[in-house]
């Protein structure tokens, strides 16, 4: 999965479809990635003891990865990722417009 935790990504279909966030987790056996603020949903909470109030909370949920793209910090333009061998022999990610590294 080329998506990562702490990268700026822009959500291209859904209820959130061209809002951006930060990714808060990255789920690679799933697929799936859980966006800051976004794609959230009401969860009613019990009372853990006696004379508690139960509560609504907004809880967000993962979404494919393959519903998100990473916004470029040099092009600010959301785009797909691909890869560079660099010559210390590491792959560096790259942004497919500006060539950039991300």
């Amino acid at each position: 999965m080329k998506i990562k935790k702490g990268d700026n990504v822009k959500i291209m279909s859904g209820k959130d479809r061209g809002k951006t966030g930060t990714v808060l987790m990255a789920f690679p056996e799933r697929n799936a990635v859980i966006v800051e603020n976004l794609n959230t949903f009401k969860k009613r909470s019990k009372p853990k003891r006696q004379g508690e109030t139960g509560q609504i909370v907004n809880v967000s949920r993962p979404l494919p990865a393959s519903k998100v793209q990473i916004v470029c910090a040099n092009c600010k333009t959301a785009t797909r990722i691909g890869y560079r061998i660099e010559s210390n022999g590491h792959k560096a990610r790259i942004c497919k417009k500006c060539q950039a590294t991300l």
